[in-house]
């Protein structure tokens, strides 16, 4: 036999003993610590595999051969610990990593829930509520309490379930279309501001349209400005009449700058203002709003609309200007001149022809009069009516560029009265006869005629 043959034989056999020790090792450490010490048992038992080479190294017949079986052993080592964080993370790390993802997932769910379930009912607190028809019969107890009437439709008086008395407006089909009622609810829908008519809610089921207000119990403005003439019998001191006024204009304001989009009322007019139970006015009506980004400075001639005797120039002629948020400011004007007069701005039936059209007569009044002057039934002027024609005059002048903005109509209005200075004469307050300004008014109502005026409505408290 080759002394290969022999070497080969005593290196098995060596090997084959090591390999029974170390066997005999692993099988008495797991039947004494149990399946759960598997991996120490192994690498105990490897280790004596090693130690028992070790000691019988001077018997090989191959001096290397200890150092290939360390070799192996340490490639062995390896693989056993990959396959142990194999099955650690299939078996213990991949039940643990699901969990928490699935804890995660419930709670970022939970979370998210939270969220939209919060601005859901901050959309329901903000936004106005559709009502069913039948909801509608309820509130308004089978249509009992009218409360006015007008082009659009009729006004009752309504209770909600919580008992907050509100004013319900049914639109007649044929006289209010879908986009007025549109501009309605998305225009006042989400504001919320002391001087706005707050929409509680509206109803849309088929034909039927309804928009249901909080209830204005003291009734519109114009039925208190108008109900006597002069200024002896006025229903209100001029300190309320400058607070319902200042009331107004911050109204406005908030439509033209506290708003995400410019809101361009269109429709100011005393008949627009409403008064609660502390004849605090509040802006109403906004069928004919429209909605534009606060640096647009362009509107459609198209997309507007009014109500004679309160439309700004540029309404009717591109001449005076454009079309922007100074329309609303002449319309606020010329309301200001009435609250200040306690009359229409055009009166026919006043036996002074100078005195027909307000404007004027109180424009000359007061540029030819530096001191007190008397108007109205031989009464003295008061300080704040002074300071309200004066403002009026500013807003009515006819270039929209002239007039002042909201936020200053604001300011004048909340400022001393001898801190105005006079406007410029406005294109109706020249110095032409009485008869020619009558003639021009005439003219312009004429051109004005083209633009239809709708019929409104006010409710009163009964």
């Amino acid at each position: 036999m080759l002394s290969w043959d022999v070497g080969r034989e005593t290196s098995s056999a060596i090997f084959h003993e090591c390999l029974n020790e170390a066997k005999r090792e692993f099988a008495n450490l797991t039947n004494s610590k149990g399946l759960l010490s598997m991996p120490y048992s192994l690498v105990k038992s490897e280790a004596n595999f090693l130690y028992c080479m070790n000691d019988m190294s001077d018997m090989l017949p191959i001096k290397h051969y200890f150092g290939y079986t360390v070799a192996v052993v340490f490639v062995i080592e390896i693989v056993q610990l990959l396959l142990a964080l194999w099955m650690l993370g299939r078996f213990i790390f991949a039940p643990i990593s699901l969990l928490i993802l699935l804890a995660y997932n419930f709670w970022s769910s939970h979370v998210s829930i939270d969220i939209v379930e919060k601005f859901l009912r901050d959309q329901q607190m903000i936004s106005p509520k559709r009502y069913c028809y039948t909801d509608i019969i309820a509130i308004t107890g089978h249509f009992r309490e009218k409360l006015g009437q007008g082009g659009f439709g009729l006004v009752f008086r309504g209770a909600l379930l919580s008992g907050q008395h509100v004013a319900i407006k049914i639109l007649r089909n044929s006289q209010f279309n879908g986009e007025d009622f549109i501009n309605e609810v998305s225009t006042i829908g989400r504001i919320n501001h002391v001087n706005i008519v707050r929409l509680v809610g509206f109803c849309s089921e088929g034909s039927k349209r309804a928009l249901v207000y909080e209830y204005m119990p003291k009734g519109s403005l114009d039925k208190y400005i108008f109900s006597a003439r002069g200024t002896s019998n006025r229903p209100f001191s001029w300190d309320k009449l400058n607070k319902i006024a200042l009331g107004v204009a911050r109204g406005i304001d908030y439509l033209h700058r506290g708003c995400d989009m410019q809101i361009l009322h269109f429709d100011i007019k005393p008949h627009n203002i409403l008064l609660d139970h502390h004849f605090n006015p509040k802006v109403s009506d906004f069928g004919l709003a429209k909605l534009y980004p606060k640096d647009y400075s362009l509107v459609s001639l198209s997309a507007t609309r009014g109500t004679i005797g309160y439309i700004a120039p540029e309404l009717v002629s591109r001449n005076f200007g454009i079309v922007s948020d100074k329309s609303d400011v002449y319309s606020f004007g010329m309301l200001l001149l009435e609250m200040a007069g306690g009359r229409r701005n055009v009166d026919k039936t006043m036996e002074n022809t100078s005195r027909v059209y307000y404007p004027s007569w109180i424009y000359d009044q007061l540029a030819q009069n530096n001191g007190i002057i008397e108007i109205n039934n031989n009464m003295e002027i008061h300080e704040i009516e002074r300071k309200l024609c004066k403002v009026g005059l500013w807003c009515i002048q006819m270039k929209s560029s002239n007039r002042p903005s909201m936020d200053k109509v604001v300011e004048m209005l909340e400022g001393d009265t001898d801190n105005l200075q006079m406007p410029p004469r406005p294109f109706f307050s020249s110095s032409q006869p009485i008869s020619a300004r009558q003639s021009s008014i005439q003219s312009t109502s004429i051109e004005l005629s083209t633009i239809s005026e709708k019929e409104d409505y006010s409710y009163s408290d009964k």
